[in-house]
């Protein structure tokens, strides 16, 4: 099944949108071509500017702390496994002390004059061509694997965010269990929430229908239209019954 998400808060949505940049990242910086290289640095750099605002951190550690402070609340329960949940508590310590301590983040790599100069060049659409900066082009001949070392320690200095994304959002998808769902009439779900508060949606929907779903939702009701694309590329209402599963999420 394909798997959709969707968060409730502005909070949520930034910590995803900066998953979605390090999985990027991760997937060209392997890379030895220069030219997913070139892919590996771009994202890197979207990486800097969005962890400039000083409420991404600040709410990543606050996420952190709350989530420590629900499973020390599990201590007294009879069937508790202390040592995994000593070891969950370990791991939040970790991350956060490790974001905490990090000064401004990825300040080492930003303190690379040249680096910073072709982040410059990069707001320039086609701004890193050989006539605009020939260093950047002279350094694509380096041999392949000094060019990989220099680039992957450029990342190391923001692997402590990318420690507390991964730690906030795998707490928070594990926090609930998907249920089987289906759309009502017109082809749509909706769920009224009560002022219950959630974080989170997950929708999985079967792969072979081709359908994917637009959602919408605040602390009263949850809206889920399921969409597809027709032969001519355009978006059409899915009004038969779709079945999929669903889970919302909160900490």
């Amino acid at each position: 099944m394909i798997l959709y998400e969707y968060p409730f808060n502005e909070r949520i949505r930034s910590v995803m949108r900066l998953e979605y940049l390090f999985k990027r990242l991760f997937a060209f910086a392997g890379a030895t071509d220069a030219m997913q290289q070139h892919v590996a640095l771009s994202v890197l750099f979207e990486i800097m500017d969005s962890c400039d605002r000083s409420e991404v951190r600040t709410g990543i550690l606050q996420d952190i702390d709350k989530q420590k402070t629900n499973l020390e609340a599990y201590r007294h329960y009879p069937d508790v496994d202390i040592v995994a949940l000593n070891q969950a508590i370990a791991d939040l310590e970790r991350v956060s002390a490790a974001l905490s301590g990090t000064g401004r983040i990825g300040q080492t790599t930003r303190e690379n004059e040249w680096l910073m100069s072709l982040k410059n060049r990069f707001s320039i659409p086609g701004g890193t061509s050989q006539m605009d900066m020939p260093s950047y082009s002279a350094w694509q001949l380096f041999p392949e694997q000094e060019r990989k070392t220099a680039l992957l320690n450029w990342i190391k200095p923001f692997m402590p965010l990318y420690d507390g994304v991964a730690q906030v959002l795998k707490m928070l998808r594990e926090a609930s269990h998907p249920v089987d769902a289906t759309t009502q009439d017109g082809g749509v779900y909706q769920e009224m929430l009560g002022g219950k508060v959630y974080q989170l949606i997950r929708v999985w929907v079967p792969e072979h229908i081709r359908t994917y779903p637009e959602i919408s939702a605040n602390k009263y009701i949850i809206w889920i239209r399921f969409h597809q694309f027709s032969p001519e590329q355009k978006t059409e209402l899915v009004t038969s019954p779709v079945a999929f599963k669903i889970a919302l999420c909160n900490v």
